[in-house]
């Protein structure tokens, strides 16, 4: 699998190659996700074995917009009814696309967006972990070394990680998270 990076640094082109990947092996397992022979359960396991590695191949340093995080979810829910299907409507007696509601209502594991931020910040436990001697973890706890460039903001590893956990809902943003992940222990 490869990363596509830009000069801007700009993960819009990153998530869309993923999701043309993603469109490729639901293309390529249509045919048993639309089969009335395997049961949902089975047809969800596929989807979580096949499909969902490749779209969430590297998500971990992924920094996500609005307009990502709505990509990603109208692409869960394009497979969620394929896996689904159609329902026939109560009043009517026509069949109808199932709304987002009742897919989440059917589909009770985590949402794609809420993935990538679990994946987040395991990835950001696992730098905790790394020792002080790594160039990752000094960059993670603000102490790179060297000089900076002059004009150059100055771009701390836990502002960035601030960033994310303020992103992230229901998470207090304060660093016992790094205590948590180094054992008790304190940088």
């Amino acid at each position: 699998m490869e990363t596509t990076l830009t000069n801007q640094n700009s993960i819009q082109e990153e998530i869309k190659s993923r999701l043309k990947l993603g469109n490729a092996c639901c293309y390529s397992v249509q045919n048993l996700l639309s089969s009335r022979l395997l049961s949902k359960n089975l047809k969800i396991k596929i989807c979580r074995t096949i499909i969902l590695p490749v779209v969430l191949y590297g998500c971990e340093t992924w920094w996500l917009t609005l307009r990502e995080e709505h990509r990603l979810r109208v692409f869960e829910n394009k497979v969620l009814r394929r896996v689904f299907g159609p329902r026939r409507d109560e009043v009517t007696g026509e069949w109808r696309k199932l709304h987002n509601e009742e897919l989440r209502y059917l589909y009770s594991l985590p949402i794609i967006v809420r993935v990538v931020k679990l994946r987040r910040m395991r990835w950001a436990g696992h730098l905790a972990r790394m020792g002080e001697g790594r160039g990752v973890h000094r960059v993670l706890v603000g102490k790179p070394e060297g000089k900076r460039p002059l004009g150059r903001s100055d771009v701390d590893g836990r502002n960035i990680l601030r960033w994310i956990f303020g992103k992230w809902e229901g998470v207090e943003t304060g660093w016992s998270w790094l205590r948590i992940g180094t054992d008790g222990g304190y940088l």
